[in-house]
């Protein structure tokens, strides 16, 4: 086999509809970092962490409660961009299922890519009508999260999620209490031994680390080169979604083929 065919395979294998336990892992980690660039990129663009629902719903409590009205609609659209994209999301994947496709879930990924792009398109025009394309721009950020979410969370069967990081810390946090839970063993309380998940630990970790890694890389990138930084997380993503899709497009050539002879 060679290289260049081992390298294909491992991009497949990244977002092939016959899921392993380790493709899941794989992704779940680039989507991680890719969650974390970009969210840390989009707060030094548009002042906000657009993964962040718990804040942002918190805060429309909040405005509630002091009458902001302007900023009790602006958090209920952002809410609801992010529910939208997540939403997108499953409905391409349940398209692609019904018609058998092997681009289940690159559909979501090659979305996500193009809407990156235009994300650094609107940034490069921030300062010229601010009152638009700062709101604009948070909008889509919103959506490109519940989008990402999505992915993973219908891939992993909800094992994996990159942009929860609460959730990722309590589970971490419960599973170090059980590593260092001191088990007294004797025949009487056998049943009751607490026994850590070191696999848990192991992908929690990871996805956490590789989370912080992307948001350290995406600040220092947005810092020096500006928009453009979204440029390679696009396409980093298209790559990982290309083979499917092109897998697809090859089918409905072949199909096309056998209707017209």
């Amino acid at each position: 086999m060679s290289r260049g065919t081992g390298f294909w395979k491992a991009l497949i294998g990244l977002t092939t509809k016959r899921r392993t336990r380790r493709a899941n892992r794989q992704l779940g980690g680039l989507l991680a970092w890719v969650a974390g660039a970009v969210n840390a990129g989009g707060f030094l663009a548009v002042g906000r962490y657009t993964s962040h629902m718990t804040g942002i719903v918190s805060s429309v409590a909040d405005d509630i409660a002091l009458g902001n009205f302007t900023l009790i609609i602006a958090g209920i659209v952002y809410v609801g961009a992010f529910v939208m994209g997540a939403i997108t999301t499953t409905v391409l994947i349940n398209w692609a299922r019904r018609r058998r496709l092997h681009a289940e879930f690159a559909l979501s990924l090659m979305l996500e890519a193009l809407l990156l792009l235009l994300f650094g398109l609107l940034g490069a025009n921030l300062n010229v009508l601010v009152e638009v394309f700062v709101p604009t721009t948070v909008l889509l950020l919103c959506f490109i999260m519940g989008l990402q979410n999505a992915i993973i969370t219908k891939i992993s069967s909800a094992e994996i999620r990159t942009t929860h990081v609460t959730g990722l810390l309590t589970d971490l946090s419960i599973e170090i209490g059980r590593l260092l839970y001191w088990n007294r063993v004797s025949e009487a309380n056998v049943q009751f031994f607490v026994r850590a998940d070191r696999d848990k630990l192991r992908i929690h970790t990871t996805i956490l680390l590789l989370f912080f890694g992307g948001g350290l890389m995406g600040a220092f990138a947005f810092k020096t080169i500006g928009f453009f930084s979204t440029v390679p997380i696009a396409l980093v993503l298209m790559a990982i979604a290309a083979p499917p899709l092109y897998q697809d497009l090859r089918s409905y050539r072949t199909w096309l083929r056998g209707q017209s002879t």
